[in-house]
């Protein structure tokens, strides 16, 4: 399955390009920074990454396209312009007929590094060792976007729901399961951080 990650922005937009293969093998694709002129208005600037996304979902013709969810942050034209640009990669993803996922920056630390409050550094260093690159991808939107296609690939599907295929997960997968469904029951991860 071919994951198209997009880590949402209006200065830099982060997309990144993964496929994750028999028994969840993950191989990087792709990475790359979308970027619109602060100085330019913002329609022209939405315009901007709506083509490099247009470019980059045409190219890699993913199979489903992975968001981060966008939530509450103290700046609120920067909150804005995340949520303009994550509901445009939804609407260039659904004009062509692509299944969009959503998840929360603490869902996507939880799955990649195995803790939801994984910093920066740490998300970076096991986006490179699960994908077997000999660098870290840089800038953070970059590594943010691939994390976020990581998540997708390795999400525990059945098991968020106490399905029976959590015997079908690894270690890794099976112990975010538990943490996911642990934090569900006493604070707010995945609603609509």
């Amino acid at each position: 399955m071919m994951i198209l990650g997009v880590d949402p922005g209006l200065t830099r937009c982060g997309v990144g390009v993964i496929e994750a293969g028999v028994s969840r093998r993950l191989s990087f694709i792709h990475v790359d920074v979308l970027r619109s002129n602060p100085k330019t208005s913002q329609d022209l600037r939405l315009l901007e990454i709506y083509n490099g996304l247009v470019e980059k979902i045409e190219r890699f013709s993913p199979d489903v396209v992975s968001i981060e969810r966008v939530f509450a942050q103290e700046n609120r034209n920067t909150v804005l312009g995340t949520a303009q640009v994550a509901g445009i990669a939804m609407l260039v993803a659904a004009q062509r007929g692509i299944p969009v996922a959503l998840h929360t920056p603490t869902e996507v630390k939880l799955a990649v590094a195995g803790s939801g409050s994984a910093g920066k550094e740490q998300v970076e260093r096991m986006v490179a060792r699960l994908l077997n690159l000999n660098v870290l991808p840089t800038p953070a939107d970059a590594a943010d976007a691939l994390a976020q296609a990581i998540c997708h690939a390795l999400r525990p599907a059945g098991a968020l729901q106490g399905g029976e295929r959590e015997q079908h997960l690894t270690d890794a997968q099976r112990k975010w399961a538990e943490s996911l469904r642990a934090a569900r029951g006493s604070s707010s991860v995945g609603r609509g951080m």
